[in-house]
């Protein structure tokens, strides 16, 4: 599973640190949020670097369907509900202005990655959604995004309703982050294992910095900031297509199946399946996937495939700012739902500001600080069920397999004197056995036959079937 991203971008290699250095700023995570805003701290002159556990882009960058777009799925009409006309206005304009300021960097560093200008739609094949699409279109004209409601588009069905956003974008992610990174200093192969005041511990030395900066996906740090508590993830997943359509614009459906269509070239990408992380044991989303796709272009070959996380956060705005009260010089970029390219772009304009001096006018909206019950109460309390039933699974559920019950290409929970086992079988009958507890909090992992993955449904760590880490916040590999 690589992603069209990964195949036709060739990175260039950047060292690894080693031993110890004292800078202005330091930012842990080398994807688009971590190294857009090195790029604008070194543009005001702030001596900055970049840590990054693997390769620049090799986290969930790679992965983004890179749409750049300011429309979030259904946002604007509840924004204007749960915070208000300003604060609407904030987030609006802050990603109208992330649009912008993609297309005046590519031009500027005349950066080849396949940018095109072009609408963004959401659209539902159901007549019962068509008035929250009407009141999506009333809510971002209000808040002068140049948007419509319509009721034609050139998907391969009809459509009850579609909200329509001009003046929208998609590119090539990895080629845009290679050429803005050429300038900057950045570690590769440089794990940040924690963090004490103004000091980041690695692997391979120590960073001593003014200001840090954590664009790490989801923060690895638990206390301060309980980002743990904050946040959930999902993963959702992508075919790429040869032979399908070439599409209009950007699609996003609303509806109860909720696919994504957009063009690289001469292949569309068409994705969908989403759950939340951890809630996959059933599997067959690629396979859903690909019904979809016999159904809608017979004629079209399958390239390529892969999956993407994403965090969500408790009032559906992301945490972009100061990391917490306690910790005036940290700042945090993540909760980026699935509109990560918009929101990387806002996090290296507000917190290049606020390191600069520079009052931002959208960083309220933004603030990790804020508080929001009405907006959060109803994620909150799903979010404390889970981890409640995680933390239960593992400590008193009986598993649900033995392990003469698991076939080859599988895996399962298993106990063995009174332990909980996950266990993976290989088509060539070697098998795998793991520690069911997530490293970052205690939660049993479920298997997710998709990917072959351990995945923590509580905070959305995931481990490979040998139990190495492959996303945060955990930072250590499963037991073995």
């Amino acid at each position: 599973m690589e992603s069209i991203w990964s195949k036709t971008a060739k990175g260039v290699e950047h060292e690894r640190l080693s031993g110890n250095i004292s800078v202005e700023a330091a930012v842990i995570g080398g994807g688009m949020a971590g190294i857009l805003t090195a790029f604008f701290l070194h543009q005001k002159n702030i001596k900055t670097i970049v840590l990054e556990a693997s390769k620049i882009g090799g986290g969930q960058t790679k992965n983004t369907t890179a749409k750049i777009t300011s429309q979030h799925n259904l946002i604007y009409d509840k924004l204007l509900k749960d915070f208000g006309e300003e604060k609407a206005k904030q987030y609006a304009n802050a990603n109208q202005e992330a649009i912008k300021k993609y297309a005046e960097i590519i031009n500027q560093q005349s950066i080849d990655c396949s940018f095109e200008e072009m609408p963004a739609y959401l659209y539902s094949q159901s007549q019962q959604d068509v008035i929250k699409l009407e009141r999506e279109a009333q809510a971002a004209k209000r808040l002068k995004i140049g948007a419509e409601f319509v009721t034609q588009t050139n998907l391969p069905f009809p459509v009850a309703g579609a909200v329509k956003f001009d003046s929208q974008a998609q590119f090539h992610p990895l080629l845009f982050l290679q050429a803005i990174a050429k300038d900057l200093t950045v570690f590769e192969n440089t794990k940040a294992v924690d963090v004490d005041k103004n000091r980041i511990i690695t692997e391979n030395g120590t960073v001593t910095a003014d200001y840090i900066i954590f664009a790490t996906h989801y923060p690895f740090i638990n206390v301060p900031g309980f980002y743990f508590a904050r946040m959930h993830q999902e993963r959702s997943y992508v075919l790429a297509l040869k032979d399908a359509q070439k599409l209009d614009g950007m699609y996003l459906g609303v509806d109860g199946e909720g696919l994504s269509f957009r063009n690289y070239n001469d292949v569309l990408l068409l994705g969908g399946g989403g759950h939340r992380t951890g809630e996959n044991s059933a599997g067959g989303k690629y396979k859903f996937l690909r019904s979809k796709a016999a159904e809608l272009y017979p004629q079209s070959s399958e390239i390529h495939y892969w999956s993407a996380q994403d965090c969500m956060t408790l009032d559906d705005v992301p945490y972009i700012g100061q990391f917490s009260p306690s910790t005036p010089n940290w700042y945090v970029a993540t909760g980026f739902r699935k509109w990560g390219m918009t929101s990387s772009m806002v996090s290296a304009m507000i917190i290049s500001d606020a390191i600069a001096g520079i009052e931002n006018p959208y960083a309220d909206v933004f603030s990790p600080l804020r508080f929001t019950p009405s907006a959060s109460v109803k994620n909150l309390a799903a979010d404390i069920g889970q981890a409640v039933k995680g933390l239960i699974r593992q400590n008193f559920t009986l598993p649900k397999a033995k392990l003469d019950e698991i076939p080859q290409g599988h895996g399962g929970v298993v106990e063995h004197e009174g332990e909980k086992i996950g266990v993976y079988k290989d088509e060539n009958e070697k098998t795998y056995f793991v520690s069911t507890r997530c490293s970052h909090l205690g939660c049993q992992v479920e298997w997710n036959p998709d990917e072959k993955s351990w995945d923590c449904p509580c905070h959305g760590s995931r481990f490979d079937y040998t139990g190495k880490l492959l996303s945060n916040p955990a930072n250590k590999d499963l037991g073995r």
